[in-house]
């Protein structure tokens, strides 16, 4: 019988192995029944045509491993929180200068935010209801950039009332949802003001029309630019909130040293930042939010735009400084005990929360209030937020009960006339548009940079920015298998430093060589075996007396993250580790510099390579990557650039509904460089893009 497992011999030498439905065949012999099948299998083991190479370098299952990576430095940093934490909580005075420190670097990840300008807001129609009236209102958060809003108001009772801000959820329709009627309502009846606004993505405030999905998804892909420029959703979400506080305020009906906020999920995360960012908040209650963020991120998918704030991890900033940056003001946790935010992570937020106000002097002021429910701003916790603003705001702690509402249609809470801002006003600012007016503003600022300093200090800034680390511990190589092919071999390698993210490597040596060769380090985004083939640019670099190393950096070719771990909604294969890369500081741009370096030591240590010659190529998404690379280490010859991603201006900011843009964020780059910038630092090196 013919040996279906065998090794072929000539230009395609390899192990051949059949499916196990013909292996079957050939055991039952079926196959002499089967003329046509028989030839094809024969002309298969004669030519090897059909059958690839299988160029697995590392052992086991790859696609968890850079999220693994992440999460053990998360957790390391969160380790040193706590460390720290054991000696912060023993004194108001140390409490208060961890405040301060906490405070300070939370204005400093929150970005530059605008000057308050004319809100120009206006009332454009009112529905009267039992016990209250809901005006539907409009005012401009920033020039041309409109906010659609409901006031709710108290017509019985003598104003001025406190306020009440109501940061919207993830709803597709934003105020205009149930949940978030009801608790507006709820508010009203029980003598409060409530203002309540469409989120930008949600509601009547969609950024991006042609966008795949809209609230969380453009949420994130705006954050992209967002943070390119030195800011991220967050800040502009944040921006909104304080401005639609001024208007609050403003009203007549309110009493302007009476306010508070609160909000359910992506509203409790608003509550969250707002009640530390602004100082006007007396009262808070955020809603199925506040958790251990280090649980959060093990638990749960990744962030989405505005809940990512650069440098949190490195901060060492838990959902739970959040209040102690506003203790001792009252603030009440609301939470489902069976939310998909950890439930155990919220009691750990309080029992700190506890400690800081008991330290303080002031234990009543802060309180978890929880309900044997999902996820949801469910009435108990609509009534218990509620009370809470009661309590404080007109000393009345009594129980608060909610009756059946009437709720309002969407199209009635319209502020609009088409629905959509956008459509309304054809010159809206969107955020698309602002993060391109200020990309493009900073380019001053950028140029200035780059003339008033020399090139050593503008290159440390771009170390900096990307979180390349100087100090390399020397890297190790481990053969683990040999392909010969025709003229050439390819030594599958694995490239590791100590503590490090394994680096899977193909090593392309010509059989024949005279003296030392020139060599080229390949790093393609789509994995390093894509261009391996037969025929491929690789083998073409071989057959031109070069040595060639393809590597894939940490999150290309086999460490690729797992497609189901990083949610399809959110436009980014690789969503959740360029989230935590950001979280923990550590942009993945500047973690893949790192594995070039890493590999170049080890290419221009080899004794057939000539390390004056060797060139860089970055395909794919890894062009940026090989950019920054052949910028900051001038051992590379020349660059060859194969990619889309030429500018984070033209490329990034400006076109926002790209997929995939996510691991190329660096935040604030645009602040001191763009792409651009590392071309001109490696001239007059050779630069082609292709």
């Amino acid at each position: 019988m013919l040996d279906v497992s065998r090794t072929l011999e000539g230009p395609h030498e390899r192990q051949v192995s059949f499916w196990p439905e013909q292996e079957a065949l050939w055991e039952d012999g079926a196959m002499r029944t089967h003329p046509v099948l028989l030839i094809l299998c024969a002309v298969f083991v004669m030519t090897g045509a059909a059958v690839a190479d299988d160029f697995t370098v590392l052992d086991g299952k790859s696609d968890s491993l850079l999220y693994n990576d992440l999460m053990k430095q998360v957790n390391g940093q969160y380790q040193t929180r706590r460390e720290i934490l054991k000696t912060e909580l023993e004194s108001p005075e140390k409490i208060l200068q961890r405040q301060k420190r906490l405070r300070n670097n939370f204005r400093e990840m929150i970005g530059p935010l605008p000057t308050r300008t004319p809100l120009n807001g206006r009332t454009v129609g009112t529905i009267d209801c039992d016990g209250y009236r809901i005006e539907k209102v409009i005012y401009e958060s920033r020039p041309g950039h409109h906010v659609t809003a409901n006031l709710y108001v108290p017509t019985q009772g003598k104003p001025p009332f406190p306020g009440v801000l109501v940061p919207c959820g993830h709803s597709d329709n934003g105020k205009a949802a149930e949940a978030y009627q009801s608790v507006s309502i709820l508010l009203a009846k029980n003598g409060l003001v409530a203002l309540i606004f469409d989120p930008i993505g949600q509601g009547e405030r969609l950024q991006l029309l042609d966008a795949p999905r809209h609230g969380t998804t453009t949420h994130t892909l705006l954050g992209i630019g967002a943070m390119l420029v030195g800011v991220n959703t967050g800040n502009y979400r944040l921006w909104d909130c304080i401005r639609s506080l001024d208007y609050l305020a403003g009203r007549p009906e309110v009493d302007p040293k009476r306010l508070g906020c609160t909000g359910n999920s992506g509203g409790g995360t608003m509550t969250t930042w707002l009640m530390a960012a602004d100082d006007r908040i007396g009262v808070a209650a955020p809603s199925c939010f506040v958790s251990s963020l280090e649980r959060v991120l093990a638990a749960l998918p990744p962030p989405d735009g505005e809940q990512l704030w650069p440098r949190l991890g490195a901060n060492g900033i838990e959902h739970t400084d959040f209040i102690t940056m506003r203790a001792p003001k009252p603030t009440r946790i609301l939470a489902a005990e069976r939310d998909f935010f950890p439930f155990d992570g919220t009691q750990q937020a309080y029992q700190e929360a506890a400690e800081v106000y008991e330290v303080l002097g002031h234990p009543e002021h802060v309180d978890l209030f929880s309900y044997n429910d999902a996820h949801g701003f469910s009435q108990p916790r609509r009534q218990a937020a509620v009370q809470w603003m009661r309590r404080w705001f007109l000393d009345d702690p009594g129980e608060i009960v909610e009756r059946e509402n009437t709720l309002q249609q969407d199209a009635d809470l319209q502020v609009t006339r088409t629905g959509q801002v956008v459509r309304d006003h054809i010159d809206e600012v969107t955020v698309q548009s602002i993060n391109l007016q200020r990309a493009q503003t900073l380019a001053v600022s950028r140029k200035a940079f780059w003339a008033a300093n020399d090139m050593k200090t503008c290159l440390a800034e771009v170390r900096r920015l990307i979180g390349f680390r100087s100090n390399l511990a020397k890297a190790t190589v481990t053969t683990k298998a040999v392909v010969q092919r025709e003229g050439y071999r390819i030594e599958k390698l694995v490239i590791r430093r100590k503590d490090e993210f394994p680096v899977p490597a193909l090593l392309f040596v010509p059989d024949k060589r005279l003296a030392k060769l020139p060599a080229t380090l390949y790093v393609d985004g789509r994995g390093k075996a894509v261009d391996a083939r037969p025929g491929g640019p690789i083998e073409s670099l071989v057959q031109q007396e070069r040595i060639v190393l393809s590597i894939d950096v940490r999150g290309y070719g086999e460490t690729t993250d797992n497609p189901e771990k990083s949610p399809s909604k959110f436009h980014n294969v690789e969503h959740r580790t360029a989230a935590l890369a950001i979280h923990i500081g550590r942009p993945l741009v500047g973690q893949r510099v790192e594995d070039v370096v890493a590999a170049l030591n080890i290419l221009a240590a080899r004794d057939d390579v000539d390390s004056g010659q060797i060139e860089l190529v970055g395909v794919d998404r890894a062009g940026p990557v090989a950019l920054h690379a052949a910028a900051l280490d001038a051992r590379f010859a020349g660059v060859i650039v194969r990619s889309e991603i030429h500018s984070w201006i033209d490329n990034v900011v400006g076109r926002p509904l790209q997929p995939n843009l996510f691991g190329h964020v660096v935040p604030g780059a645009l602040e001191k460089y763009d792409l651009p910038d590392l071309k001109r630092v490696i001239a007059p090196r050779s630069v082609r893009i292709e």
